[in-house]
């Protein structure tokens, strides 16, 4: 599979330089291309926006095959950019909060930094406490991936590849990881396909860290936004946020949105998970459909001001539901706004965390000559 690696576009100074539509000559431009800054490495970064004829466009960076805008139109047809992130490759190099960013080898924690795989125990670098969190200290999210446009007939699209050798962060196998996020040109819909191999067996868990806020990146708080996942169970965790093994019904407890519930109406409830969490950091085990491969609906994020309405359709068993807990308004972001605690929230489609040390989980081991494949779908609307 051949690719454009990064440098192979020659820009004329600062000047919007544009990959061509593969269809008709005078056809609109499919994704347009500028620099996007440096890394300290003195590597330099591109940043690809596609563009739909529905009002929306998505930006993306090679850096970390990185979501850095999503941006669609409200109710009124006020288009706004509606994901947490930042105005530079560099800022995305320093940052800890992963916005937007495509997590791996293996995303959300392994407890302790270790797992068992074929008889052999395989040690992880730990950030994240005693546990490894997305990946480890430099996981795909720091990484420079190689990128190309390829031919689609939903729309643009971008494939992303980047292949990480044997014992990178301490996991088995070279793993080649490719990300393909389609833009659909005639309704809102942002399709990322994720695909892997490996040469030896390993495990793998491949996801999009957005934070969303419906309302505008620059507005503050999710809490009175709405949300309804179509799942039934969660996965319980321990306080540093390890999953017990238990799959726990969601009836009676603030962990039930399988109808539309304000986000902040239950969020500080006295609940034992919720402490744990500071809020919600939990993984929901979908309610899929027997026999299903297609991506199925998982969420349903609705803001009332705005109306913007967003869907999470994906093939993955579970979701990472994520309230933002952790941010603190230091972090500067996109045109130099502040994110305060609780100003997006994350829907990472997923298989369950820890699951290479929980065997009643879905399995995450990827062996030689099998392939890794997940799609996940973000379909804006308005209401």
């Amino acid at each position: 599979m051949s690719v454009l690696h990064t440098g192979m576009v020659l820009f004329l100074g600062l000047t919007l330089m544009t990959l061509k539509s593969t269809g008709d000559p005078g056809s609109a431009p499919k994704v347009e291309v500028q620099p996007f800054g440096t890394l300290s490495s003195g590597q330099k970064t591109d940043l690809y926006t596609l563009k739909n004829d529905k009002g929306m466009s998505v930006s993306i960076t090679n850096y970390g095959a990185t979501i850095v805008a999503i941006k669609v139109p409200d109710r009124t047809g006020k288009v706004e950019d509606i994901t947490l992130g930042f105005d530079s490759a560099k800022e995305y190099e320093e940052g800890k909060a992963y916005f937007g960013a495509t997590v791996g080898r293996y995303g959300n924690r392994i407890a302790h930094g270790t797992f068992m795989l074929d008889g052999k125990t395989y040690r992880l670098p730990k950030n994240n406490g005693d546990n490894t969190l997305h990946g480890g200290i430099n996981g795909f999210n720091k990484k420079l991936w190689s990128v190309r446009e390829i031919p689609s007939a939903d729309g643009p699209a971008l494939q992303c590849t980047y292949m990480s050798p044997d014992g990178e962060e301490g996991f088995p196998g070279t793993l080649t990881a490719t990300v393909v996020f389609t833009l659909y040109q005639d309704k809102n819909e942002l399709r990322i396909d994720y695909s892997a191999t490996t040469d030896k067996p390993t495990v793998v868990n491949l996801t999009n860290h957005s934070y969303f806020d419906l309302a505008g990146q620059n507005h503050g708080s999710i809490l009175g936004e709405t949300l309804q996942l179509n799942a039934t169970r969660f996965t319980p965790v321990d306080s540093a946020l390890i999953p017990t093994g238990e799959l726990r019904e969601v009836k009676n407890t603030p962990f039930d949105f399988t109808h539309p519930v304000a986000i902040g109406k239950r969020i500080d409830a006295a609940d034992e998970q919720l402490k744990f969490g500071q809020g919600y950091d939990h993984n929901w085990v979908l309610d899929k459909p027997k026999g299903g491969t297609r991506a199925a609906l998982a969420a349903i994020a609705h803001d009332p001001t705005s109306g913007r309405v967003l869907e999470v359709l994906t093939t993955e068993p579970g979701v990472q539901f994520y309230t933002g807990n952790f941010l603190d308004g230091t972090v500067k972001g996109k045109g130099g706004y502040e994110y305060p605690r609780r100003s997006a929230f994350c829907l990472e489609t997923q298989h369950f965390p820890d699951s290479p040390n929980h065997p009643n989980f879905p399995s995450t081991t990827l062996l030689p000559g099998n392939e890794f494949r997940s799609t996940t779908i973000f379909r804006f609307s308005v209401k």
